[in-house]
């Protein structure tokens, strides 16, 4: 499958970044400007928009020490080429105003006239909270600052299917439908990218992938922390929001989509949608919601939360490839491990020759895909010990072991939403089909119950993959 750049004269000519002052800015967004720079992947203005009354000084001061920070971190290296912070901090401008005022989209517009060459195609990137995503649109388009341009979202792209469908109508009010692009920056990783490559870049895989051979897939997404001053967000969007509706689901897709029947990346979206439209809708009794020990405690955390921390569900997808076949889907705050994994279990054979040989699911050959916080492909079977017994153990035969990164998910995707590729950036049809599933449960969730900090979460949830094994739980990385 290939991925076609758009054309040299499609590239964006000014990066407008809304929400420059905020988290979000500061821990992904500065590093990858910076690592674009020292790939000569950015030299145009980058205009940062904010309420904060900043001066240039205070935002260029902000964005070094958000270098500095993540190399401290070991997540990039500033040392390498001091040249390129410099060369970064030298295209920031920035914008002080109200996100509903016009007067703030006219000085944007002002910035963007005297910005070299006078930029009429910038890419504007809504860092900024869910909840100001239609003002700030509605503010492009009414400024004249959509025509021409591009616009990236973050997630979470609505909060459910109703408010997905009105935030889509109002961003293809402004914009056109290919200038909208919905980030998730999962999808930049990657380990995630590899597992799109190796299903469909490997034949001996195709035979097996379906009901016939596989019995369960799982997909675990685990982190050992806190909300960690998100109370506030996690009050409103909770984990089935967060994580599980667009990362997991994107996982799934990926496992599960048909091999593309064209070239180009628009064959892969149509059968990512796919998947998602063939989600059975979840049920009360497909899910299990937990909320860590002390989550209440946190700031900006009401005394008597029901938001969800943990989450596990049991998924159906009814196509012909994967009927009958449980996806169970799973992740939460203050778990044992930080890791994201998929198990893809296989049927057992048909007879039992061997009467050490697997006898239970959980014993079962299976494909485990470890995409982070290290990334690692294996494959598990069985083979006899030395001896005239036919007695074995089950052992893991490593495919792959970790690979550098060339490019941290967001220098990724800001240098592809630049040069108009979607390859890696979700669509309109698949976020609101991806809603449609989650839809049922979030009118009527059951209670969130509480779980033991440093547990699997609770105990309920074991019921999910009881009859498939039960949970596989990634061992901590060493």
């Amino acid at each position: 499958m290939r991925d076609d750049p758009a054309p040299a004269a499609a590239l964006s000519d000014a990066l407008v970044l809304f929400g420059v002052t905020g988290d979000l800015a500061y821990k992904q967004i500065f590093p990858a400007l910076y690592a674009m720079c020292r790939h000569g992947a950015l030299n145009v203005p980058v205009i940062g928009v904010a309420s904060s009354a900043w001066s240039i000084e205070q935002l260029r001061a902000r964005a070094r020490e958000s270098v500095e920070h993540a190399a401290a971190a070991g997540e990039t290296d500033a040392a390498a080429d001091p040249g390129a912070l410099e060369r970064m901090l030298a295209l920031l401008h920035y914008v002080s105003g109200d996100y509903n005022d016009a007067a703030s989209f006219a000085a944007l517009k002002c910035a963007l006239d005297g910005a070299s060459a006078a930029a009429r195609h910038p890419l504007h990137y809504l860092a900024i909270p869910p909840a100001l995503f239609a003002s700030v649109i509605h503010g492009l388009g009414a400024a004249g600052l959509a025509a021409g341009a591009r616009v990236i979202v973050e997630k979470p792209f609505g909060r459910d299917l109703a408010s997905a469908c009105a935030l889509n109508r109002v961003a293809l009010e402004a914009f056109d439908a290919d200038a909208i692009f919905r980030i998730d920056h999962f999808l930049g990783k990657e380990a995630i990218m590899n597992l799109l490559y190796f299903r469909f870049a490997n034949s001996f895989l195709e035979p097996i992938w379906n009901r016939d051979h596989v019995a369960s897939v799982q997909v675990t997404l685990a982190e050992t922390f806190g909300v960690e001053g998100r109370g506030a967000f996690y009050e409103s969007a909770g984990c089935l929001r967060d994580v599980v509706q667009n990362h997991l689901f994107q996982i799934v897709a990926l496992l599960a989509m048909e091999p593309p029947t064209r070239c180009g990346v628009a064959g892969a979206h149509a059968e990512k949608a796919k998947v998602f439209q063939a989600m059975r809708p979840l049920v009360g009794t497909d899910i299990v919601r937990g909320q860590y020990a002390g989550y209440r405690g946190e700031p900006q955390v009401a005394k008597d939360s029901d938001a969800e921390t943990f989450c596990a569900l049991r998924l159906h997808i009814d196509s012909w490839r994967w009927s009958s076949v449980p996806w169970l889907l799973r992740s939460g705050k203050c778990l044992p491990s930080t890791a994201c994994e998929v198990l893809v279990r296989l049927k057992p054979p048909p007879q039992q020759l061997f009467a050490d040989a697997a006898t239970t699911s959980a014993q079962a050959n299976y494909l485990r895909f470890r995409l982070s916080p290290h990334s690692a492909i294996a494959l598990a079977a069985r083979v006899k010990r030395a001896g005239q017994a036919f007695i074995g153990d089950q052992q893991e035969l490593y495919l792959v072991e970790e690979q550098a990164a060339d490019r941290m998910p967001y220098e990724r995707l800001l240098t592809d939403a630049m040069a108009g590729n979607d390859a890696l950036f979700a669509h309109e049809d698949a976020v609101e089909a991806a809603w449609a599933v989650v839809e049922p449960v979030l009118a009527t969730p059951p209670r969130a119950i509480v779980y033991p900090r440093g547990s699997w979460g609770p105990p309920q949830a074991d019921r999910l993959a009881a009859d498939l094994g039960g949970w596989h739980n990634p061992e901590p990385a060493g």
